[in-house]
């Protein structure tokens, strides 16, 4: 009895420190920013990989000079074909979101992993650039040989894909159908009325 008092008195502890140490900082920008990367192959023998990054501010409050850096793409294995890997903005308002993208191109076959991207910074309140970092990306399979996709593995991916707006369309038609088809046992009462 005396361990489990002990331990709830932790745990009291523990929330009230950290409800404190949120309401501290409650007014201050959160950004978050997801990477994101997609492969298509060219004609050329080469791997065009389009990267995009949307950064949003979750916080109570703006977040001034917003730089994004995207550097670590290795230019022995890609070249930047459109676009910038950096960027930056005035300002991000509260609940606002930004999104920068940029293309690049590969003819060396690897796996390349990526790193997150940074993005930096300034809040009013703080002389120090605040930092925030995307999220990761899978390992890009750079010119992979793709096996085939076999019929099952296709019919798993679409089911993954689109199988619970599948359910909502069949369970809204089910009802609609129920709704609008009268029962028969009400049609059979009806009929015996009329004689």
């Amino acid at each position: 009895m005396m361990k489990m008092n002990s331990i709830l008195s932790l745990l009291t502890i523990l929330f009230l420190v950290s409800s404190s140490s949120v309401t501290a900082s409650s007014d201050s920008p959160f950004i978050v920013a997801h990477k994101k990367a997609t492969l298509n192959r060219l004609k050329s023998g080469s791997e065009k990989v389009s990267v995009s990054i949307d950064i949003y501010n979750q916080g109570s409050a703006t977040a001034y000079d917003v730089s994004l850096t995207d550097d670590g793409w290795s230019s022995e294995i890609f070249k930047v074909i459109s676009g910038n890997t950096s960027t930056s903005w005035e300002r991000l308002d509260v609940g606002a979101a930004v999104s920068h993208s940029f293309e690049l191109e590969s003819n060396m076959k690897t796996v390349f992993y990526s790193s997150p991207a940074v993005v930096t910074f300034r809040v009013p309140t703080k002389a120090a650039l605040q930092e925030a970092y995307s999220t990761p990306l899978l390992p890009l399979e750079i010119l992979s040989d793709k096996p085939k996709e076999s019929a099952l593995h296709l019919v798993k991916r679409l089911l993954a894909k689109y199988g619970s707006l599948v359910s909502v369309i069949t369970i809204v038609v089910l009802f609609v159908y129920l709704v609008a088809t009268p029962s028969k046992s009400g049609a059979a009462k009806g009929s015996k009325k009329k004689r």
